[in-house]
């Protein structure tokens, strides 16, 4: 059985497209045939994180019925099937978003999860992601226009007979997160499926085009990540500890040379 999951935010910047990435790759890591498609076919940025903007034939090209969609399945981390769209301009003007329905259903017949990057904002482009998922995600900051982006995008996923699972909330400080969490929920009227914090990772991880979950695993956004996705396919997690560090000689030297005396000792 195929579940389409469309990660949506109500505008560009919230981390959108870096969950996607990093959900998909934890999907396939727990063993389920996973598709990421990049239905951004205007501000593409999938393709760009994994280092496959340079793909030759992309979304866009399927989208103007020049190729076929299995001609832009490209392999990536895990074993996650990435599905990139393009990042010209005349790529985009080519391409009819309504043809979106049309390859999902060629796709669905090869996985077991679907994740479709939306475009953010509410545009004639990212409608169709949201009618047509099983289940859509919204990602969404600590931040008032972020929220109300957000809610603006429920009620259009509602409009257009879709279902929004919830939301995740990405960049936030870990010490606040259980009053932020309580009021997202009152504000959206949405249950927080996930709270992603703030973490530096995710920047050296996007540099190297990397998923953060497999270039820094034990990290506090790759813990949360985990979380998430395995709460959503449902198994359990179990927390990886991470790793111990050995101490070199010179640490080792440096510790006992310039160690502090105890109290009462001379």
């Amino acid at each position: 059985m195929v579940t389409v999951y469309t990660i949506a935010s109500g505008k560009g910047g919230t981390g959108k497209t870096t969950v996607s990435v990093n959900l998909g790759t934890i999907f396939a890591q727990l063993g389920k045939v996973t598709y990421l498609m990049d239905a951004d076919i205007g501000m593409a940025n999938v393709g760009i994180l994994l280092g496959l903007q340079d793909a030759p034939v992309t979304l866009h090209e399927v989208l103007a019925g020049k190729k076929n969609i299995s001609d832009a399945i490209y392999n990536g981390p895990a074993g996650l099937k990435v599905i990139p769209s393009g990042i010209s301009l005349q790529g985009f003007q080519q391409a009819d978003p309504e043809k979106i329905r049309d390859v999902m259903g060629e796709l669905v017949k090869h996985c077991e999860i679907l994740l479709i990057d939306a475009p953010a904002g509410i545009s004639k482009d990212g409608v169709v992601p949201l009618a047509v998922a099983d289940e859509v995600i919204l990602v969404v900051n600590p931040e008032l226009s972020s929220i109300v982006d957000a809610f603006k995008t429920k009620i259009l996923t509602e409009v257009v007979g879709g279902h929004v699972l919830g939301c995740i909330i990405n960049r936030i400080d870990e010490e606040k997160t259980e009053v932020i969490k309580r009021k997202m929920e009152k504000a959206l009227g949405l249950k927080v499926i996930g709270i992603i914090p703030e973490d530096s990772n995710i920047r050296r991880a996007s540099s190297a085009k990397t998923p953060i979950v497999i270039r820094y695993p034990s990290s506090p956004a790759s813990r949360a990540l985990k979380q998430i996705a395995s709460d959503i396919a449902g198994v359990a997690y179990t927390e990886e500890k991470p790793p111990e560090v050995k101490e070199g000689f010179i640490d080792r030297f440096s510790r006992v040379l310039f160690r502090k005396k105890q109290p009462g000792t001379k």
